[in-house]
């Protein structure tokens, strides 16, 4: 236990860490030439048979997990059906993601459908309410005035922020990098929760009164759905563990693809020339890149080519790897460090991170 500390204790200085300083090239944007080069190897343009066949198989698999459910009756063996339907319903999430993104299609009208129908109705998540909180995400990565996935929340992500924090909450974070997998257990049911408070907010993401009962019709098609399902197919008891058990394990693995994407590199607003950052610079020092091949690829959704895809939001998920070295080659020529680490070692700079925040409050407890 003890090494194992240390090695949370100690995480390797973010590459990035010297890149506030590194010279802006005189006249013109960064990101100009890169856009370019992009958009001349047709990197930008839309998959849409790419992202149909996806869906298609992830709707068979769905498919064929409630088939499984059906055959098995109501009986424990069921519950080995929950790892798969997790995998899926984490799948269900990446493409509603991207369809939020406008990488699926260019048809507004059509992309908010599939979002609707990933998000809303598979997940029971609110379209419209994670919309609005990734949009500022980003705008402003890992900002903390402005950034609200940075926010101080149940984990706290600079050392001011863990000012004032008392009882649980304080005991949280001096804990938070041991905790933050167990608390991932719970992302899965959080973003249904905080959908559904954002429906019944007054303020709230939603622009119209329709579209506000549209997402409310269809956060309680997916409930009342996953419920009858289990409860027709499984015995009360079998049902509330199956339930249990795929939301924990959708958690976790949603944890798994968003954590290591920015925990840890750099803050804009820790630099006096944060706010004036363009958006090359913006995007890639407070973003991270996981190494890997496909599996890395689906497991993570192509989230792990973290840096191409805040570039550019609405690339197809399938060309992130075929831009990652116009990317890296452009980085590499204005002096602006790229962030690539393996996927183990992407976790430990970013519990590491988490650990390093909450160290002021475990030496004021131990005084």
């Amino acid at each position: 236990m003890p090494q194992a500390t240390a090695t949370l204790a100690a995480p390797a200085p973010p590459p990035s860490a010297s890149a506030a300083r590194t010279p802006r090239r005189n006249g013109g944007s960064e990101f100009a030439p890169l856009l370019r080069t992009i958009k001349e190897k047709g990197l930008l343009e839309r998959r849409p048979g790419w992202y149909a066949r996806d869906m298609a198989v992830n709707l068979l698999g769905i498919a064929a997990v409630v088939t499984g459910l059906v055959l098995l009756g109501p009986s424990w063996w069921a519950l080995l059906l929950a790892p798969p339907l997790a995998l899926l319903s984490a799948r269900a999430a990446f493409i509603g993601h991207d369809a939020g993104h406008a990488q699926v299609t260019g048809n507004r009208r059509l992309g908010r459908a599939v979002q609707l129908v990933h998000a809303n109705l598979l997940l029971g998540m609110s379209r419209e309410w994670w919309n609005d909180k990734h949009n500022r995400h980003h705008a402003h990565p890992n900002h903390l005035d402005k950034d609200p996935d940075v926010a101080a929340d149940i984990l706290v992500f600079a050392a001011h922020q863990t000012a004032g924090r008392t009882g649980l909450r304080r005991w949280l974070t001096r804990h938070q990098a041991w905790l933050f997998f167990p608390l991932t257990t719970l992302e899965g049911i959080a973003l249904k929760v905080y959908g559904v408070q954002a429906l019944l907010s007054s303020p709230g993401p939603y622009r119209t009164r329709r579209e506000r009962l549209l997402e409310g019709a269809l956060l309680l098609a997916h409930l009342a759905g996953y419920a009858a399902l289990l409860l027709t197919l499984l015995g009360p008891l079998q049902a509330l563990v199956f339930a249990l058990l795929h939301q924990m394990l959708l958690g976790v693995h949603l944890g798994m693809a968003f954590a290591p994407n920015h925990k840890g590199m750099e803050m804009p607003d820790a630099h006096a020339d944060g706010d004036s950052w363009g958006h090359l610079r913006r995007q890639v020092l407070t973003s991270r890149n996981i190494r890997g091949g496909r599996l890395t690829d689906w497991f993570l959704g192509g989230l792990n080519y973290q840096i191409e895809h805040h570039l550019f939001p609405s690339m197809p998920r399938p060309h992130l790897r075929l831009a990652q070295p116009a990317v890296r080659a452009h980085c590499r020529e204005l002096g602006i460090p790229y962030t690539e680490t393996g996927f183990v070692d992407s976790y430990r700079q970013a519990l590491g991170h988490l650990h390093e925040v909450g160290a002021p409050l475990r030496e004021q407890d131990a005084a």
